[in-house]
């Protein structure tokens, strides 16, 4: 027995790296709990920012319905109607308002005003309590019926060329006629780019699919205002999406 205890201390001392099975347990249950709690700060973390994205798309969307119920209730006063339509995201500019005569781009001369009073309305309700850093892109959108053009300065450019221009005529009146502070045209979005933009949708965007009558047609001959918001980029969502989903 001795020999056996002496022959012990012998591999201990020529093993000094020797490490029992309760400190090598003992050692991975530290790394285990370390890992648990940088598992759950990061995971915190990430829930913390998912939390942040989805309160400035809320504050977002709450600048865009302020501004479309502040312009509609404003012009109410004036005794000047506009629509609120496509899911709250447009405001649409009738033909009582605005009413274009079939195959042509300038604004009626009895409706300037109203018109002008459009962008001078639109213009404060973006500028209040700095709106316009919720939003993307504010798209002036020209329309048209479906009816093709055969003749006149559109019969090469056709119903495509009606709209943007129809769109073009009133975003000039907005910003070169307007004397606003600072200008329609000035005003940039979140991204430090032009906030307002000009579009045409020919007949592809129809309010009224029956077009029997003049009067039908004429509701498509119109100028819609489209508002995106700022949302979370790609590169923001990919930084989130993959780890979250896997924890």
């Amino acid at each position: 027995m001795k020999f056996a205890s002496r022959n012990h201390v012998k591999v201990d001392e020529e093993n000094p790296y020797w490490i029992s099975f309760s400190d090598l347990m003992s050692a991975l249950l530290v790394i285990f709990i370390l890992a648990a709690v940088a598992l759950i700060i990061e995971l915190t973390q990430r829930t913390q920012d998912i939390d942040a994205g989805i309160e400035e798309l809320k504050k977002a969307e709450q600048a865009r319905q302020d501004i479309l119920n502040e312009v509609r209730e404003e012009l109410a006063k004036q005794n000047i109607k506009v629509e609120i339509a496509d899911n709250e995201t447009v405001i649409r500019i009738p033909e009582e308002t605005l009413s274009f005569k079939s195959g042509e781009d300038q604004i009626p001369e009895n409706m300037v005003t109203s018109v002008k009073s459009i962008g001078a309305v639109l213009h404060t309700a973006i500028m209040k309590n700095d709106r316009f850093n919720y939003l993307d892109t504010v798209f002036v959108e020209g329309h048209t019926d479906s009816v093709p053009i055969k003749f006149g300065k559109y019969w090469t450019k056709g119903n495509w060329g009606l709209s943007a221009d129809r769109a073009i005529t009133v975003w000039k009146l907005w910003s070169e006629e307007l004397a606003l502070e600072p200008n329609l045209n000035e005003l940039l979005n979140h991204s430090e780019e032009k906030l307002f933009s000009v579009s045409g949708y020919a007949a592809t965007r129809r309010v009224e699919l029956d077009e029997s009558t003049p009067e039908l047609r004429a509701k498509n001959r119109r100028i819609d205002i489209r508002f995106t918001v700022k949302r979370p980029s790609i590169e923001d969502l990919e930084k989130i999406k993959p780890n979250y989903g896997k924890h």
